[in-house]
């Protein structure tokens, strides 16, 4: 989802889970804003119950964040049930703050193997307060996009009518500058990767 936003490419076998940070700047309502997005590692369910771990690099990504955006598979029905858990312990870091929260269902191509319904996903969407957005990373390039832009817009207003009360009195490390050249690299990588293979076959 991430490189499908920020390249407008898909490829399938991207290094997910890498705690990496990236930066663009973008368009918002006629003001160009700097969008930081952070592809944190996977978070599960602990033994079969409906508690989460998060170590402390996501708990600081969690405490910056000016939005969030949970995502699950249509495919997976226990990524789906780790949404309220970790929606929770974002309740916990930002107990009081009204910050915009987008719910994205993944896969949306993968019809024949969806084991979580569209209405079950607007449910906990509703539930929680999330706007929800059901979208294919592999064929659905515009949805992802509008998906991404909806969530900056509000991200835009937020921050704008808070002027920055959320982290006063709190001194944490800021995270460290994205890299783009990083993606970029990684991108390259994989296509240069499938065109090898290509020419094997």
């Amino acid at each position: 989802l991430i490189v499908r936003f920020l390249t407008k490419r898909f490829i399938g076998d991207y290094e997910a889970n890498t705690g990496a940070l990236y930066s663009r700047k973008f368009t918002i309502d006629g003001e160009q804003i700097s969008l930081q997005v952070q592809d944190t590692p996977f978070v599960s369910l602990e033994d079969e119950g409906d508690s989460i771990c998060c170590p402390e690099q996501i708990n600081r990504s969690i405490y910056w964040a000016d939005g969030f955006v949970f995502v699950y598979s249509i495919t997976d029905y226990e990524s789906y049930r780790a949404i309220g858990p970790l929606h929770q312990h974002v309740r916990k870091i930002h107990p009081n703050a009204n910050i915009p929260l987008l719910m994205m269902a993944n896969k949306g191509d993968l019809l024949r193997a969806r084991q979580v319904s569209t209405k079950e996903g607007h449910q906990l969407a509703n539930e929680l307060g999330c706007t929800y957005s059901e979208v294919s990373a592999r064929e659905n390039c515009e949805g992802v996009r509008e998906a991404f832009q909806q969530l900056c817009q509000e991200m835009s207003r937020m921050i704008g009518s808070c002027n920055g009360e959320k982290r006063r009195g709190l001194h944490l490390v800021r995270p460290k500058s994205p890299n783009m050249q990083d993606l970029k690299r990684r991108l390259r990588q994989a296509l240069s990767s499938k065109g090898k293979s290509a020419t094997t076959l």
